[in-house]
């Protein structure tokens, strides 16, 4: 007589169990070369094997840091001990945290126009500007590339004369914010590229 095998619900419960098992041993047994490393890189107390994985560590955070710091976008400008990161846009959202770069202006080349608050907020990155001299350096890093400028223009002008923003042959940077007091009118600071 010969018997058939049934899959009824016990033994299909049975097979997915000893299935399930199998796999997360294949699993654990394929993961075990990376169970030692850690994605947080500021988790170095797991490291107490040996002084030479700690340096190995190190070493990884440091190359982390390097390539954070090849896309970085920011404005400094030494002589008012200003150095701040730049969004793209000026919106409130924008200049409550950052230096708003002007959309319609280059981020590389051109004339690279950039704005922010100078009081009355939680951020006033443009606070200073208005010590600013002609000859001052301004420094400007967009990705891999860092430019220096020299300021060659002060002005006020009126909060609807863009002129300054137009893109020019000239690497320029232009830089705005508001007048104390003075609604309608708009502080500029305009520098050209020059090269070491």
């Amino acid at each position: 007589m010969i018997t058939c095998f049934s899959y009824t619900k016990f033994n299909v419960n049975v097979i997915s169990l000893v299935f399930s098992i199998a796999i997360i041993f294949l699993i654990s047994i394929i993961l075990r070369p990376f169970n030692k490393f850690t994605l947080n890189a500021g988790v170095q107390g797991y490291y107490n094997s040996s002084n030479d994985e700690i340096n190995i560590s190190n070493k990884e955070i440091e190359n982390t840091k390097e390539v954070i710091d090849s896309n970085v976008w920011q404005l400094e400008i030494p002589k008012i001990n200003l150095k701040a990161n730049i969004a793209e846009g000026t919106t409130n959202e924008v200049l409550n945290n950052f230096i708003g770069h002007f959309t319609e202006t280059p981020k590389s080349n051109g004339n690279i126009g950039l704005a922010a608050h100078n009081r009355g907020y939680q951020v006033n990155y443009f606070e200073k500007i208005k010590e600013l001299e002609l000859g001052d350096e301004i420094f400007y890093t967009y990705e891999e590339i860092k430019k220096k400028y020299v300021i060659t223009l002060k002005s006020i002008i009126k909060d609807t004369d863009w002129n300054n923003l137009q893109n020019t042959e000239d690497n320029k940077i232009t830089l705005i914010t508001c007048v104390e007091n003075m609604p309608e009118y708009r502080r500029c600071i305009q520098g050209i590229e020059v090269t070491n």
